[in-house]
């Protein structure tokens, strides 16, 4: 292992974590805020520097990283980012537990949007910004932000890094050199969010938030972007004019698309975008989900105690379809106590997530698209043993070894996904009761299977809020720490599509060879 080069970059992002930690610390002075609260981010920003700086000294023997290093070295930068990120909220007491901290900032870096806040009311302005802030950081990915500074000569490791922290099953160059590819992708996000903040600053502000608007919309924007999802008011977008509620649907619509396709846009090749067979299967899932999720509301093929006009009930429905698929997480009603068809489609929306190359989580809808084919492959075989597939995905083939590598993915995905139901089985909270407050009224619910199913999908899948006792208008706060921690873990294997921490943590990795 190249020891002083995996240092020399975490050193790098140290820095670049302290320097980011000056955004909320400039909210904690614009909103004249204690003393501890400004501590909670300049204690933590000199321990960065200090460490930072240390790193850099250091000379590595060889400028290079093999695969297995750049693998390993994306699952440290998470987590380290995550175990410094943690500090303030330590240090301002407004989650003094660091365990629980830790698992609010990896929810934040991976864009989970899970929670461990039971009432936002509470909660600072520098606490809200940073949690909603790590989720533009880490929707493009912190790596990928490095790599724009990466010399052109080590192209080599850096498509290592781009490889184990990029969603999607195929990633490449969109240019012939990385450092512009990085510039691009970055360009065309922070492009977004810009747009998005702008057209949100035109709707009405919010009663009660009349000073905030511009705080609100930079945090909805940061949600939206990174398709994360911490709440900061209340009942999280609830509040919101429907005109807001209506852009946030259409943008994070547009964050779960693969950002490659933006630059084809802005080349002029519209015809190369529309062509794309994953952009197609991906609006086409989500018009059908919109579809069942409204038929089920305004059908009411099942009694549930929301009374919705038509346009409320397309609102909702696109929204909630929009949040979940794109693993956002984000509401504007109590979708928990939908009638089933509503829920099971937000469900499987929750597995499918949004498009690789875009800032979701999920299996990605490329990859479904390949596991159909791959099984269809495999079922005609079995009818005719002389039948030569050809299967095509994005106008190429699909080789074998690429079906092998995305039903290696789900296989893991799901055993992964098992094991944490499994291991939250544990957890004392099961079999207790949980009072939920929302839209829908005051009701309880038994914390059971599908609370800790619902909450082990949210988990792998970055999605945020689950169902029944961790439902939209609930937290984690109840789990045990055992739990939160598994958790944790379960959050990081989902945003980094769980081979880089397999890496990390494997024996081998560490072995002279």
């Amino acid at each position: 292992m190249n020891y002083s080069k995996l240092g020399g970059i975490l050193g790098k992002i140290m820095i670049l974590e302290g320097i980011l930690m000056l955004a909320p610390l400039t909210v904690s002075f614009v909103y004249k805020e204690s003393l501890v609260h400004k501590l909670a981010f300049l204690i933590p920003i000199i321990i960065l520097a200090l460490f930072g700086g240390l790193l850099q000294l250091l000379k590595p023997r060889r400028n290079s990283l093999y695969q297995k290093e750049g693998f390993a070295l994306v699952a440290m930068v998470w987590i380290v980012m995550t175990l410094f990120g943690a500090i303030p909220f330590v240090i301002n007491g407004e989650i003094p537990n660091y365990i629980d901290a830790c698992f609010e900032m990896m929810s934040g870096f991976t864009t989970t949007g899970s929670s461990v806040i039971s009432d936002l009311t509470v909660i600072s302005h520098s606490t809200l910004f940073w949690r909603s802030f790590s989720h533009w950081i880490g929707g493009m990915g912190i790596l990928v932000f490095i790599l724009i500074f990466i010399p052109e000569s080590n192209e080599g490791y850096s498509m290592h890094l781009l490889r184990a922290e990029s969603p999607g099953p195929q990633v490449g160059k969109i240019v012939s050199k990385m450092k512009v590819t990085t510039r691009i992708l970055y360009l065309i996000y922070l492009g977004m969010t810009v747009l998005e903040v702008i057209i949100l600053m035109l709707d009405k502000p919010i009663p009660g938030y009349e000073k905030d608007q511009l705080f609100l919309s930079l945090l909805a924007t940061f949600g939206c972007a990174g398709t994360g999802g911490f709440g900061f008011i209340p009942g999280s977008i609830e509040l919101f004019h429907p005109f807001s509620q209506y852009v946030m649907s259409i943008f994070l619509i547009l964050f779960g698309c693969n950002f490659s396709l933006y630059y084809l846009l802005l080349i002029g090749k519209v015809k190369d975008v529309l062509k794309s067979e994953e952009f197609r299967s991906y609006f086409l899932i989500v018009g059908l989900a919109v579809l069942f999720v409204f038929l089920s509301l305004v059908g009411r093929f099942e009694a549930f105690p929301q009374t919705y006009t038509t346009e409320e009930s397309f609102r909702h429905s696109l929204f909630q379809v929009a949040s979940l698929m794109t693993t956002a997480g984000y509401t504007t009603t109590d979708y928990d106590v939908w009638p089933m068809l509503g829920k099971s489609a937000l469900i499987v929306v929750m597995f499918i997530g949004a498009m690789a190359g875009s800032t979701a989580g999920g299996i990605k809808v490329s990859r479904i698209v390949m596991a159909v084919k791959g099984s269809y492959i495999n079922v005609r075989k079995l009818i005719n043993p002389r039948y030569v597939p050809k299967a095509e995905f994005e106008g190429k083939s699909l080789e074998e070894k690429t079906l092998n590598d995305v039903f290696a993915f789900i296989t893991l995905y799901f055993f992964i996904f098992v094991m944490a139901i499994f291991l939250l089985s544990f957890d004392p909270l099961n079999g207790q009761t949980v009072t939920v407050v929302s839209d829908a009224g005051t009701y309880n619910v038994t914390h059971g299977f599908f609370s800790n199913f619902s909450a082990a999908l949210t988990c792998i899948s970055n999605v945020g809020p689950a169902f029944e006792a961790v439902g939209p208008y609930s937290s984690f706060a109840g789990y045990s720490h055992f739990s939160k921690i598994v958790l944790t873990l379960t959050m990081l294997l989902g945003r980094l599509e769980i081979l880089p921490v397999f890496v990390l943590f494997s024996p081998r990795t560490w072995k002279k060879i």
